[in-house]
């Protein structure tokens, strides 16, 4: 049973959900999203709640369900508040640079990495060691966060690196604990 699934969302002031057969449409004060559903998940829209079913009991449209439910949540969510994630980056001489559509990264290597920021999505530099990235797609703004984070992952030792702003890093001693 798919309690996740069988919840009611409920759609705020200023978001329209349209239906349009198997395409599911949110627009909010932020932008438009769209998301097509699979014909095993049926989506109904009245009184300001969008309800998800499910065909049959078939392994493919319980695991379809709560997907679809999740999914519709966070395009509402999106276009209403939108997300954002903030990454922080540790060590001498690491630092992020914003500079229009890209981010400069210094994070150790003989050359500064430039990443081009995906449309849609906007990054704020808070500080040298400190960006947020925002955006109304859920799914961009946190893998664009962890394609960063790739660059130089958070190591234990020394803890330098980028992590997620409250990330904890869990460390280690290193050589001395061995005597």
């Amino acid at each position: 049973m798919s309690r996740i699934g069988n919840r009611k969302l409920n759609i705020p002031a200023g978001v329209t959900v349209t239906l349009d057969n198997n395409d599911v449409s949110v627009k909010g004060p932020k932008g438009e999203l769209s998301l097509k559903v699979d014909e095993l998940i049926t989506v109904k829209v009245e009184d300001n709640t969008v309800e998800c079913t499910r065909a049959n009991e078939s392994n493919a449209s319980k695991s379809l369900h709560g997907t679809t439910n999740s999914l519709i949540e966070n395009m509402i969510i999106g276009v209403s508040e939108g997300f954002e994630k903030s990454l922080e980056i540790n060590g001498v001489g690491y630092k992020f640079n914003v500079q229009g559509n890209k981010l400069n990264i210094t994070a150790g290597f003989s050359h500064p990495v430039v990443v081009d920021v995906p449309a849609g999505l906007s990054v704020e530099q808070v500080s040298n060691t400190e960006i947020t990235i925002r955006g109304i797609d859920k799914q961009k703004v946190t893998e664009f966060a962890a394609n960063i984070r790739k660059w130089r992952k958070p190591e234990p030792y020394k803890g330098k690196g980028i992590r997620y702003k409250g990330e904890i890093i869990r460390r280690k001693e290193g050589k001395k604990a061995a005597k």
